[in-house]
């Protein structure tokens, strides 16, 4: 059940956060989200993260739900995070976006999930 006293700035949390700040590599990632996630929960979670970067590209709710399978409701939350959020999204979408242009400088990851060199 969602708990509405969640505070984002608990020890718990605090070390969650230094947790996927000590990754490395994508390798290194995925086998912590295989860990600490369910299946379901990296795929919402990814599902999220692209709905966003669709959304920035200016595609429409009926667009990402053909190419992701995700729920107007699901694309709406984003939209809302997106627009009125903390700034996570837009944070993690301008750095995927200036890396992408920066895949020559090994920092892309390719299909496999080995970081690029």
């Amino acid at each position: 059940m969602f708990d509405i006293s969640f505070d984002y700035n608990s020890e718990m949390v605090d070390r969650l956060c230094e947790a996927l700040l000590s990754l490395k590599t994508a390798e290194e990632c995925r086998a912590f989200l295989a860990d600490v996630c369910t299946i379901g929960e990296v795929q919402d979670i990814a599902q999220r993260l692209t709905a966003a970067l669709l959304l920035s590209r200016g595609k429409n709710y009926q667009q990402i739900c053909a190419e992701l399978g995700v729920s107007t409701a699901t694309i709406s939350r984003v939209n809302r995070c997106l627009n009125y959020g903390a700034g996570g999204y837009r944070t993690v979408l301008a750095r995927l976006e200036g890396d992408s242009e920066a895949e020559g400088e090994g920092k892309s990851i390719n299909r496999e999930g080995r970081d690029g060199q």
